[in-house]
């Protein structure tokens, strides 16, 4: 019998699919249930895991009686988040949430407070922590090689959201523009567009990778689409006590970049005080100039160690430990950081101003 008996709750993100292949994959792991209240959204899951029928639930009580999870996955509408957090904390399991945190601020800290009495974990995954490049790129920091971290330029963004599903299986421009009006992504009471979709990576990573500062104020620029009701595109400038940074969001790049990186690329470019690091998405290794070397070369990215080669791995690991949740972005106090950075953004696009960071 697996040691961990996991549930996926929600299907509204198409990350659910990977995460279970993480959990199908891990070897002291179990699907213990499924759940969503449009059966076909969990169809495919059913057939790739062999999901068999008795751990598939359209009700969200059944599925958490009868799976008796450790640990729930939970792939909701962003502005559905806060909501299913606090029903899962009822049952006294692990949350497990796929970016981003929450659709405001508010949100987040009601999760958080949902979660702590409880004693269990809150995680909050973003994908772009366990991509090689990123995380030597922090290694890096942490050793010194460029300084303090005083200035980061974040590019993020994809195609589309509908462009893809579980494990980068490609959607027609047909298909997509299809499902455009009806989907979730779409819908500003959702949570959807760009901002509240990327944003999240360059504000949480952005603060990992400056130890955890937090920027004074924010200033954000969006597109604004006739007949699309969210965000395509957005430009956020953050002013810190030393320097500003940058950070954008996009659907809409020319290609996706885990298949060809588009120009401009996606990723961060660090600067501090003795070097810079340009670390690309899925990259096999960062670029990086210092004082003694300022010509760019490139440092291979290490792989990722046993125990923290993805995040259900991870999690599951510090359960397993009783270690706190220390990599950073999935620690929610860092990733609160990043939901200030976001709302601040939202705000200041609708008030077209520049605004001091909310509280």
């Amino acid at each position: 019998m697996a040691r961990f008996r996991i549930v996926g709750i929600s299907f509204d993100h198409m990350h659910m699919g990977d995460l279970l292949r993480c959990v199908d994959e891990h070897p002291d792991a179990e699907i213990a249930g499924i759940f969503d209240p449009d059966r076909a959204t969990m169809q495919r899951a059913i057939d790739t895991f062999g999901i068999p029928e008795d751990r598939v639930f359209t009700d969200f009580d059944a599925c958490m009686k009868a799976a008796q999870p450790d640990l729930a996955i939970l792939c909701a509408a962003t502005a559905n988040h806060a909501d299913y957090t606090k029903r899962l904390a009822a049952y006294g399991v692990h949350v497990f949430v796929e970016k981003p945190f929450a659709s405001s601020v508010a949100d987040a800290r009601a999760m958080i407070e949902a979660v702590q009495p409880t004693g269990k974990y809150l995680a909050i995954n973003w994908p772009l922590r366990w991509v090689e490049s990123h995380v030597t790129a922090k290694r890096l920091v942490d050793e010194g090689m460029i300084g303090e971290v005083i200035e980061i330029h974040s590019y993020g963004g994809n195609r589309g959201p509908l462009y893809h599903l579980a494990d980068k299986i490609e959607v027609s421009r047909e298909e997509v523009e299809r499902q455009k009006p009806t989907s979730w992504w779409y819908k500003r009471a959702s949570g959807g567009g760009s901002l509240l979709d990327y944003l999240g990576y360059g504000a949480t990573l952005g603060t990992w990778y400056r130890g955890g500062e937090a920027p004074l104020e924010v200033t954000c620029v969006t597109d604004e689409t006739p007949g699309i009701e969210v965000d395509q595109h957005a430009i956020v400038v953050c002013r810190y006590a030393k320097g500003l940074s940058k950070m954008e969001t996009r659907w809409g790049t020319f290609t996706d970049p885990w298949v060809i990186q588009p120009q401009p690329k996606c990723g961060f470019i660090l600067v501090g005080t003795e070097g810079t690091i340009a670390s690309w998405d899925y990259a096999d290794h960062v670029m990086v100039q210092t004082r003694a070397n300022p010509e760019p070369h490139p440092i291979p990215a290490a792989p990722l160690p046993p125990g923290g080669r993805n995040a259900i791995e991870y999690v599951l690991d510090c359960i397993a430990r009783g270690e706190p949740l220390t990599t950073g972005p999935l620690d929610p106090a860092v990733s609160l950081t990043g939901q200030r950075i976001v709302d601040t953004a939202a705000l200041s696009a609708r008030e077209k101003r520049s605004l001091p960071l909310v509280p």
